[in-house]
């Protein structure tokens, strides 16, 4: 397969990621980088051996080497780089949130006419343990779903070294918190291991920023949520209940289930070793019986390269990627219902 002649706009911690990513890769070639930050671009462009190197995401666009492109710069700018980047003939994987508000994804969807596009909120479902999940659900074994979870709060335990970036819990900047910074992978996550079936259509939330004991943690002007909680009710009678929090004076936890009519299994999103699936079964004779379904190992190495693999083969093989538009559209619909509810105090409905 002929490499895909990437360019990755937005050199920071993520850009670094898909940089190194790409440069391991043989279905991609850097072509080139851009950021407005000459301190991010110039080392980028050494440790990688990149040559062309643009100051503005425009410059990028218009360099007829560059075929396909990676937005890792802040969320408020995504939109009009991406719709530069359709306008210009140039494949777009965006990092996530996919951008600031559901009206901006159907943006660029209709901007995209017949190019590739996705989003990186995917990045879990590269691991084996995702893809075995997968699998396992589309089986029917779970039956009609009843109940799908997620509650993962981070527990404050010391001042951080640095102060984390402006944008990071700025609104304006980034489209949310905790939420879009971390909320749309398990909503990719676990939308995704059951096949993009559930259909979201009423959501009740509430939010909360930093406690006050955390504040000189973060930012100073921070004004987004570290901490939410939500009922996603679907059609067919499926509840998602989701919780995450992070600056969070409470016990530490990570869980993710889908429970079913039928059973249930147990899930763990993030990277580590001796991670297990369970299945509980409900049988009529013994009661709920534990089944290890899957059992291993799960390196964190996938969920760099796994974006940008996907994104090159996709375009290669005429395919949308594991998370297209049309999926990251569900995400941010549920994000901006969630944020509609804790600002009114009132369920919103997804149309």
């Amino acid at each position: 397969m002929q490499p895909v002649k990437l360019g990755v706009i937005g050199c920071g911690v993520i850009g670094n990621v898909h940089l190194a990513a790409a440069a391991a890769s043989p279905l991609v070639e850097i072509a080139a980088i851009a950021d407005i930050r000459a301190e991010a671009s110039g080392p980028a462009a050494g440790k990688f051996g990149i040559e062309r190197v643009h100051g503005e995401g425009a410059e990028l666009l218009d360099d007829p080497t560059v075929e396909a492109v990676v937005l890792a710069m802040p969320t408020c700018h995504r939109l009009r780089l991406a719709l530069l980047a359709f306008a210009a003939g140039k494949h777009v994987l965006t990092e996530k949130p996919v951008a600031m508000n559901a009206g901006d994804v159907r943006r660029m969807i209709e901007a995209r006419g017949d190019l590739v596009s996705g989003c990186c909120s995917a990045r879990f479902r590269f691991m084996d343990s995702a893809r075995a999940a997968t699998d396992f659900i589309a089986g029917g074994a779970l039956g009609d779903l009843r109940v799908v979870r997620c509650r993962a709060v981070v527990r404050a335990v010391e001042p951080p070294a640095t102060t984390p970036p402006d944008w990071r819990l700025t609104r304006a900047l980034n489209g949310g918190g905790i939420l879009v910074n971390w909320g749309c992978y398990d909503l990719d996550y676990l939308l995704g291991l059951t096949g993009w079936r559930l259909k979201p259509r009423t959501v009740l939330a509430q939010c909360w920023t930093v406690p006050r004991a955390f504040e000189p943690w973060i930012a100073p002007g921070s004004d987004a949520e570290t901490h939410f909680a939500a009922l996603v009710l679907c059609e067919g009678g499926t509840a998602i209940t989701f919780e995450r929090a992070e600056y969070c004076p409470a016990e530490a936890h990570g869980a993710w289930e889908i429970i079913g009519e039928k059973g249930s299994l147990t899930l763990h999103m993030l990277a580590g070793s001796g991670k297990r699936l369970v299945f509980h079964e409900g049988t009529t004779d013994r009661g709920t019986v534990e089944h290890t379904v899957w059992e291993g190992d799960d390196g964190g190495a996938a969920t760099s390269s796994g974006p940008v693999e996907d994104f090159a083969a996709a375009i290669r093989e005429g395919r949308s990627p594991m998370t297209s538009l049309e999926h990251a559209l569900v995400v941010q619909q549920i994000t901006d219902a969630i944020y509609g509810s804790a600002q009114s105090g009132r369920a919103v409905e997804i149309a």
